[in-house]
């Protein structure tokens, strides 16, 4: 594959808009819609994977245009395209150059000849407060080994709106902390009502942010851009409905680009099925992540490797004898399949300790949760 425009050595720039459009206030919706028609009668092309994502190509190169609410992230390898786009909004609308791309909605961006690295320390720092966190008592992990959250026990918190800010913080600090994502998954579960006992899981990931607060997260600036995918399963993990966690994450070389957590809808028969149902969430990321790709000049041209360590669902996926004997399985879920048979993705097996995907599915004991964050490309920065 050829290197993307406007990776880690392009100059990517944030702009700020005002929400007043031609000097009239705008509903988020007619704002949207205004500032996307000035850009596509510039000579842009709405991508039509993410409505939110522009692209211009010239002889000279790309020109990438990302809006989020009220800020603008431009960025490319056509450096007269982007002074002119930057020249042509600024007649159009009230805007404010905030230069290069240094923090951008609560995340801190440091650039080295490595790459990226991007944190939200002074978010994490803010949450610290807001929960009134004074002591230096940390712990080593998120969440307790093997804990199981119920909507029983504990008494009802009499009032719940600290907890719920604190979990709808966590919820965005999971963006540069993918170390937390599982242990989040399982607090925003009890929003209404939460307990004691949530609460105090809520303190136990207070107190791993506190002793990890430097960590961040590293894009890395080589040009090794073969996708890869790693899905994973916790069977019947919720003790209240026995529901199964859906969790994967994707890396483009060494940088990690998507990860997910999330309760499967229904309740799975056997493990092998709950692991097929990931393969089908996991796969369709992966076909949305190509279509993304190819509209920034990165075409994938090999099937992803999807690695799982269920053999039973990789099997599935691989012969039709089985299914015979997964019947039970929703039609729906053979998407997997279709997409092996037409190479868009391969499913390598690989052993569950390497398995990246566990760190979103279950608590883990220090080290093991020090060895899967390790392989997120994450570090820390001296303080």
């Amino acid at each position: 594959m050829k290197p993307p425009p406007g990776l880690p050595h392009s100059p990517n720039q944030v702009c700020k808009l005002r929400k007043t459009l031609y000097g009239l206030k705008q509903a988020p919706r007619a704002w949207f819609d205004k500032l996307s028609n000035v850009i596509l009668q510039y000579g842009f092309t709405q991508s039509a994977y993410d409505s939110a994502m522009f692209i211009r190509k010239t002889k000279r190169g790309m020109v990438f245009l990302l809006l989020y609410v009220d800020d603008m992230f431009i960025t490319g390898n056509d450096l007269e395209g982007i002074s002119a786009l930057k020249l042509h909004l600024s007649s159009c609308f009230e805007m404010k150059y905030l230069g290069f791309l240094r923090y951008f909605i609560g995340i801190e961006v440091d650039k080295s000849s490595s790459g990226y690295f991007i944190s939200q320390v002074k978010y994490a720092t803010n949450i610290l407060q807001r929960a009134g966190l004074t002591d230096n008592k940390t712990v080593d992990t998120p969440l307790e080994l093997n804990v199981k959250l119920n909507c029983i026990d504990g008494q009802a918190l009499p009032n719940p709106t600290l907890y719920r800010q604190l979990v709808g913080s966590f919820n965005h600090l999971t963006i540069t902390r993918p170390n937390i994502s599982h242990a989040v998954h399982i607090v925003i579960q009890f929003m209404s009502p939460p307990r004691s006992t949530h609460f105090a899981a809520v303190l136990r990931i207070l107190r791993y942010i506190k002793g990890t607060l430097y960590q961040r997260l590293h894009f890395s600036s080589t040009y090794n851009l073969r996708l890869r995918a790693y899905s994973d399963s916790d069977w019947a993990g919720d003790a209240t409905d026995r529901r199964s966690t859906t969790s994967y994450c994707m890396f483009l070389g060494d940088s990690l680009i998507t990860r997910r957590s999330k309760k499967q809808t229904v309740v799975s028969r056997s493990s092998a099925e709950a692991e097929y149902i990931t393969l089908a969430h996991t796969t369709s990321e992966i076909v949305w992540l190509q279509w993304i790709l190819g509209d920034m000049g990165v075409p994938v041209s090999e099937p992803t490797p999807l690695f799982c360590d269920n053999k039973a669902a990789i099997h599935i996926a691989h012969h039709d004898v089985f299914h015979e004997r997964t019947k039970h399985i929703e039609i729906d879920y053979h998407f997997t399949r279709h997409h092996f048979q037409q190479g868009t993705i391969a499913l390598p097996f690989v052993k569950s300790e390497f398995q990246i995907a566990d760190l979103f599915t279950k608590s883990h004991p220090s080290s093991r949760l020090q060895f899967l964050v390790s392989k997120l490309s994450m570090s820390s920065r001296p303080s």
